[in-house]
């Protein structure tokens, strides 16, 4: 699913749930990445509503970041008392 949009109230481009092949020594896997928000095709938004932000999410999104070869991806918590959010770079 790659649903492409573009918010009336912002008009900033996004795209949900977009799907990334994964490569291992020029082998195309079988198994797809899928990013939850991508924004304006530079920046991957991984939103979760977990108890506290983990390493494994961050490296999630480092995976991310290295199939889709985008260099910034925000990771945001909404499940903390208030909203956490990480920046991370690749």
């Amino acid at each position: 699913m790659n649903l492409s949009c573009l918010s009336p109230l912002t008009g900033i481009n996004y795209s949900r749930e977009k799907q990334y092949k994964i490569k291992y020594k020029d082998i195309t896997l079988p198994h797809h990445y899928f990013a939850d928000f991508i924004v304006e095709e530079c920046i991957v938004l991984e939103t979760k509503a977990a108890a506290y932000i983990v390493d494994g999410h961050a490296k999630q999104s480092l995976n991310y970041l290295a199939a889709s070869r985008l260099r910034l991806a925000l990771l945001v918590n909404f499940g903390e008392d208030s909203l956490t959010h990480k920046r991370i770079v690749f």
